[in-house]
């Protein structure tokens, strides 16, 4: 378990293709203090340390990873958010993050508000997930608040701290980001469409 309270930035220095398998080599502050069969999440993916030498570790995300996540999109040079798995005598700082990525969406607006970002992201709705206002979402494993929910649409607003510390500072329009959606709200939300269900098959007898 994750708490979307990014650790530190780490800089992707090789991708290495095998069959449906993507090997990704990072360099980062915290290489030193990882070991092998460890959960780091990478933009809000879990996934398992492999190796590790002169400072960088490497993880490997299978062909599913690659196709429901932006992990795919990486590239040599590029910055990635890491956090390692919370400690059961932590504080929950963020949120309850899973490190399982439910879609990607796309930023479709970019504003400077006066010392602060405001992102905007449109996802596909047609997977059932959703967003409340001031509720929780996961954005590149970053844990923010949600502001103008919409259908298939969301903004957050970013702090100089959180813009300085993640690779939020390179997503523009047009990039793509991991969402992961409040484990809470998807419960609930499963709950109330099985309970539609049941309530439909009964009138319909």
């Amino acid at each position: 378990m994750f708490t979307g309270i990014i650790e530190t930035l780490g800089e992707v220095t090789e991708l290495r293709q095998e069959q449906g398998n993507l090997h990704i080599t990072v360099s980062s502050p915290i290489a030193a203090e990882l070991k092998i069969d460890q959960s780091v999440a990478h933009n809000g993916v879990c996934l398992t340390v492999v190796t590790l030498s002169d400072g960088k570790h490497t993880v490997t995300a299978i062909d599913e990873t690659l196709q429901k996540s932006n992990i795919g999109h990486l590239k040599v040079g590029d910055l990635i958010n890491l956090e390692r798995c919370m400690q059961m005598n932590g504080r929950l700082d963020g949120h309850i993050v899973q490190g399982h990525v439910d879609q990607t969406a796309i930023c479709t607006e970019f504003k400077e508000m006066h010392g602060s970002w405001e992102y905007t992201f449109e996802y596909d709705p047609a997977v059932g997930n959703v967003t409340v206002e001031k509720g929780s979402i996961c954005v590149n494993g970053i844990s923010l608040t949600v502001v103008n929910s919409k259908k298939n649409s969301f903004s957050v607003a970013i702090i100089p701290y959180t813009f300085e510390h993640t690779n939020l500072q390179q997503v523009n329009v047009g990039s793509v980001v991991n969402l992961e959606f409040d484990i809470i709200g998807k419960y609930v939300a499963r709950l109330m469409g099985t309970n539609t269900n049941a309530t439909t098959s009964l009138n319909a007898i």
